[in-house]
């Protein structure tokens, strides 16, 4: 069996892998569709090895078999990968910070004992059962393989939540950036201002649901340097102290984007404006449930993000694609069994 990985600073492979057997503890899953995730492309990008379990984490499929110990399961069972439930076990959950389990931590991050030898771009792929939730009926594969990134910003605005009427502000509309516009207008935004320097993701981000799209050097005037939250999701360094920059005083900065490097920054700012600043990454168990139910109702739009689907064959030059123009497509989305 063939599977897409990371194996090298800008080197992406087809590789022979075993076909995954379902051993106590995991699930047997055949993939349908898997979602390119900037992460993916940053790692194909880094000279830093990238987790072979990561290369692909956006992929819903049917489950063909379960392994000894696994009950919340069945053979055709449609479900999405995510992250574990809290252990209960580990020093933070038994602390009291299930939000910061240690284990499913390690899961979400590919590096757990049941972690798998390769990621969603394969035909199929044996994981923790633990970390597979089931998928809503109303949603089409290609809708369920954005739940994972749509996850990503529903826990971004819970840990950032905007109270009802604020002003907000998006920088950055990727995938990441456009679903956090709209799990921000979902939990009471009264006014949400997009931040982005492409013209066509301003666009998009207009039509799902921005008040104002704007490019970076627009952004002062379009908020008024008065907005109540920022969601960074540009993932740039210098796009930290802009966020500040826009924030009122007293308001809030989501940190969502991963940016590389350092960030210079400007103190004296953060101070006179008593900026609360909240990092987030990944999600929670419970939150892939809210966010397939946002999707189903129509609350948040993930069709108009899917530019296309490709084989696995197309999958190395889709991705050095998307390393050398990353505006050229917002989700791309992998079909393991095409071609």
């Amino acid at each position: 069996m063939r599977a897409g990985l990371v194996t090298g600073t800008r080197r992406f492979e087809l590789v022979e892998v075993p076909e995954p057997q379902a051993r106590p503890g995991t699930a047997v899953v055949d993939v349908h569709r898997c979602g390119i995730c900037g992460t993916d492309v940053h790692g194909f990008l880094s000279s830093e090895p990238y987790p072979a379990a990561l290369c692909g984490h956006e992929w819903v499929g049917v489950v063909r078999a379960v392994g000894d110990g696994v009950r919340h399961l069945h053979e055709g069972d449609r479900v999405v990968a995510g992250v574990a439930p809290a252990c209960g076990r580990c020093r933070s959950c038994v602390a009291g910070r299930p939000a910061w389990c240690a284990t499913a931590f390690l899961g979400m991050n590919g590096r757990d004992p049941l972690a798998s030898a390769h990621g969603g771009f394969a035909p199929s792929i044996a994981v923790d059962a633990a970390r597979l939730v089931p998928v809503l009926a109303a949603l089409s594969d290609d809708e369920a393989a954005v739940v994972e990134p749509t996850t990503v910003a529903l826990h971004a605005v819970h840990r950032t939540p905007p109270r009802l009427g604020d002003t907000v502000v998006v920088q950055g509309c990727g995938p990441i950036g456009l679903l956090t516009l709209q799990c921000a207008r979902a939990a009471g935004a009264g006014r949400v201002v997009a931040v982005e320097p492409d013209e066509q993701r301003r666009a998009l981000a207009l039509a799902l649901g921005a008040d104002e799209a704007v490019a970076p050097g627009e952004a002062a005037l379009a908020a008024g340097r008065n907005a109540d939250v920022v969601y960074e999701c540009a993932g740039v360094p210098v796009a930290l102290q802009s966020a500040v920059d826009l924030v009122r005083r007293g308001g809030s900065v989501a940190l969502v984007g991963l940016a590389a490097g350092q960030a210079t920054v400007a103190p004296a700012t953060w101070l006179v404006k008593e900026v609360t600043v909240t990092a987030s990454l990944g999600y929670l168990h419970h939150e892939f449930t809210e966010s397939m139910a946002l999707i189903a109702d129509g609350r948040i739009r993930v069709k108009p993000l899917h530019d296309a689907t490709v084989s696995l064959d197309d999958l190395p030059a889709t991705i050095e694609r998307l390393a050398d123009a990353p505006s050229s497509a917002v989700k791309v989305l992998v079909d393991p069994t095409a071609g």
